[in-house]
């Protein structure tokens, strides 16, 4: 079993950002009403250490940290974020053998070994994205902020039991053939992706936003869908141009 003890300081650092990131992250998820009781778990890929950082017979495990099962958002710390392999397995991380990594963990492990663009991912049950979820339904692109944020529908995942890495593969199959960030898994809830954790929550911070919106609209009748010439436009704007250079 690795030991993180053991690890070079340089990647000792990494993860110890890794979860002070990832714990203070947690917070936005009952801040913006994503999650009830303990449901709900961000992860991030600790960082990769640059080669000169690190001695010549010293290597970097790919790791990741993870939200403990079961555990109240207000106990959670830096000091209780689990680390576990690209496998999904606990290591030696100074926690308490007790301190189990969160259900979710085998998925947030496929899409890590599966998408090496992706360096954070979040589950949440937020009311209104998790509604279109147990429809099995993808909230279509009715609005500028849908075709700038996710690049046109939010798509529906296949249903997957928890257990095993099943969910993973249904995020990362629907992913793989879509610009969106998040996807639907069906009669469970949203899965998000981004480059980091914190791109990840704001990717399901948006898409409840949306989800809750767009239900709205549709009280006063079917809203009409974007052209996908404009949803192509607004998509490469935001993502290239919208916001500071080099933020």
């Amino acid at each position: 079993m690795i030991r993180l003890s053991a690890l070079p300081e340089p990647v000792r650092e990494a993860v110890a950002a890794a979860r002070e990131r990832v714990a203070a992250l947690h917070a936005e998820l009952p801040r913006n009403e994503l999650v009830v009781w303990t449901a709900g778990n961000v992860s991030e890929r600790v960082p990769t250490v640059e080669a000169a950082r690190l001695g010549a017979d010293e290597e970097q495990p790919a790791l990741f940290v993870i939200k403990p099962s079961g555990v109240s958002y207000d106990e959670l710390t830096a000091e209780s974020m689990v680390v576990c392999t690209l496998d999904g397995e606990k290591i030696d991380d100074g926690t308490p053998e007790t301190l189990t990594p969160s259900s979710d963990t085998a998925a947030h492990a496929y899409v890590y070994r599966h998408m090496d663009e992706v360096g954070g991912v979040v589950h949440a049950h937020s009311t209104y994205a998790t509604a279109w979820a147990a429809r099995s339904e993808p909230i279509p692109c009715v609005l500028t902020m849908m075709a700038d944020e996710f690049g046109g529908d939010v798509p529906v995942g296949p249903f997957a039991l928890i257990g095993d890495d099943s969910i993973g593969r249904g995020i990362v199959e629907t992913l793989r053939t879509s610009r969106s960030p998040a996807v639907l898994m069906a009669q469970h809830g949203p899965f998000t992706v981004g480059a980091g954790a914190k791109q990840a929550v704001k990717a399901a911070v948006m898409c409840e936003e949306v989800a809750r919106t767009v239900h709205v609209a549709r009280q006063l009748g079917e809203p009409p869908r974007i052209d996908q010439g404009q949803v192509d436009s607004l998509f490469d704007r935001y993502q290239n141009v919208y916001g500071q250079k080099g933020a």
